[in-house]
C-alpha cells in the first residue's frame, strides 16, 4: 500500500462512490470468526488492510469528523474485544487501535466527546491488561491523550468506579513492566499518572494508590529519556505535596486541639 504518496487519499476515498461502503463490508464480513476465534491470517492481514485505508481517513483534517458523525468507530469495537492471544488477532486489535489512535493525535476535544460517549475506556482498559507490549503501548497512548483533554479527565475522575478502574489497571502494568521492562510503555504509564494528579480528588486518592516502583526508584535505569524522568519527578511532587498538607492539617488540628 502506497498510502503515504498521495496525501489527499483520504477525501478521496470517503468521496468515492461506494468505497467506504465497501470497506466497512470487508470489517463485518469477519464478525463471525471472531467467537469462537476461528479468523485466519488471511483474512484478518486482509481486514488490516482495510483499517488501513480507514485510518487514513481518521488522520486527515478533511474527512476526521465526518468519519465520526459516520460512527465509523464503533465498526472496530468488536476487534478490540476480543481475547485471542493469536497473530491474527493481535494483528487486528493492534490495527484497530491505530485507527482509534490517529483520531486522538490530533488535540480535538470534538474527538474526545465522541470516544467517551462509547466504551473506548474499557476497551481500552482490556488491551492495557492482555495484549502484547505494542497493543498495550497503543492503547495506553489513547488513555493518555483522553486524560490530557479536560473533558476526559473530568469524565474519568467523576465516579470513584472510573478512577479505579483506570488506576487498578495501570497499577497492574507497572508490576508486570518490573519483570518485562518497556521504556516506551513506561513513558505512557507515568504520563497517565501525573495527569490524573492534576486533579485534585484524583490525586489525593493516587497518594494511596500510587506503586511503590514508581516511588522508590526501581525503575531508574529504564529511564534514560529527561522528559520521562521531568514526568515522574513531577508526579511525585504532586503526590507528595498532598502528603505535606495532610501533615501540615494534622499538626494545626494538634496545636488547635491542645
Amino acid at each position: 500500500m502506497k498510502r503515504e504518496i498521495f496525501q489527499d487519499l483520504a477525501p478521496l476515498l470517503w468521496n468515492a462512490y461506494g468505497t467506504i461502503a465497501a470497506l466497512l463490508q470487508e470489517i463485518v464480513s469477519i464478525y463471525p470468526f471472531l467467537s469462537p476465534p476461528t479468523l485466519s491470517p488471511g483474512a484478518s492481514n486482509r481486514v488490516c488492510n482495510a483499517l488501513a485505508l480507514l485510518q487514513c481517513v481518521a488522520s486527515h483534517p478533511d474527512t476526521r469528523i465526518l468519519f465520526l458523525n459516520a460512527h465509523i468507530p464503533l465498526y472496530l469495537y468488536p476487534f478490540l474485544n476480543t481475547t485471542s492471544k493469536t497473530k491474527p488477532f493481535e494483528y487486528l486489535r493492534l490495527t484497530s487501535l491505530g485507527v482509534i489512535g490517529a483520531l486522538v493525535k490530533v488535540d480535538d476535544t470534538e474527538v474526545i466527546s465522541f470516544l467517551l460517549q462509547t466504551e473506548i475506556i474499557p476497551l481500552c482498559l482490556r488491551t492495557m491488561e492482555m495484549g502484547s507490549e505494542l497493543s498495550k503501548t497503543v492503547a495506553t497512548f489513547i488513555v493518555q491523550k483522553i486524560l490530557l483533554d479536560d473533558v476526559g479527565l473530568r469524565y474519568i475522575c467523576a465516579t470513584a468506579e472510573r478512577f479505579y478502574a483506570v488506576g487498578q489497571v495501570l497499577g497492574s502494568m507497572v508490576t508486570s513492566l518490573a519483570e518485562q521492562p518497556s521504556t516506551r510503555l513506561l513513558k505512557h504509564i507515568i504520563r497517565c499518572y501525573l495527569r490524573l494528579s492534576e486533579h485534585p480528588r484524583a490525586c489525593g486518592s493516587l497518594n494511596n494508590c500510587l506503586p511503590n516502583m514508581l516511588k522508590d526508584g526501581s525503575f531508574n535505569n529504564y529511564i534514560d529519556d529527561p522528559t520521562t524522568r521531568h514526568w515522574l519527578q513531577q508526579l511525585l511532587h504532586n503526590v507528595g505535596g498532598i502528603n505535606r498538607v495532610a501533615n501540615l492539617q494534622g499538626g494545626l488540628d494538634h496545636i488547635i486541639g491542645s
